[in-house]
């Protein structure tokens, strides 16, 4: 079972260490990454391809449309560690466009347990209707939920009491908002980055 999985993984490990004879033991003796990656569960999207990382340079937090809900203790163990424990510089909330948990907030379809997952998004989309519906067709307005929904997973972070209690006392960490195009390759930073509490007001229209 799986046998072609297990040979990628022995492929892979020897051209690491191919590369780096030292790659893995320095792995086991320190995980020390600067940032925090809270991305969608979709398979398209790799974390560490996307940046150019290798592991133990990028600590990841995967689910359904990229959410960060305070009621979610997944997450916020995740943020607590990344934030208290490894001291991680920058959080980055990264969307991506053509999202299929952002679609399926919104199209009205009943799927079970997910929906209750998603309703955050469909709260976003009420807020957002008027501009999401100038949007000329459904594509460009799920595109711009997408970026919308990061927009409020980036305040949602940033205004969490671990990021507050970090600022207080004098730890520096930012949290920033990307899309991810599929089409392309390349994140589109949405500019809303927060970098301390003073920073936390209702960001500006993207777009």
């Amino acid at each position: 079972m799986l046998d072609h999985l297990k040979a990628n993984n022995k492929a892979w490990a020897a051209r690491k260490t191919a590369i780096d004879s030292d790659f893995f033991k320095r792995l086991e003796r320190q995980q020390a990454p600067e940032y925090l990656w809270i991305g969608c569960a979709d398979s398209r999207v790799p974390a560490n391809e996307i940046v150019g990382l290798d592991p133990g340079e990028l600590f990841v937090h995967r689910n359904v449309a990229n959410l960060a809900p305070p009621q979610d203790a997944n997450y916020l163990s995740v943020l607590q560690f990344a934030v208290d424990v490894l001291k991680v510089k920058h959080i980055m909330v990264v969307g991506h466009y053509g999202c299929g948990g952002v679609a399926a907030a919104v199209d009205g379809r009943r799927r079970g347990l997910v929906d209750h997952w998603l309703h955050p998004i469909r709260e976003v989309h009420h807020d957002y209707r008027e501009e999401l519906e100038r949007y000329p067709d459904e594509r460009s307005r799920l595109n711009r939920l997408c970026e919308l929904n990061v927009i409020r997973q980036v305040r949602n972070v940033a205004s969490d009491v671990f990021l507050q209690e970090a600022w207080a006392r004098g730890q520096e960490i930012c949290v920033h908002g990307w899309v991810y195009s599929l089409s392309d390759g390349l994140v589109n930073d949405l500019n809303v980055t927060v970098c301390g509490p003073y920073d936390l007001i209702e960001p500006p229209s993207v777009g």
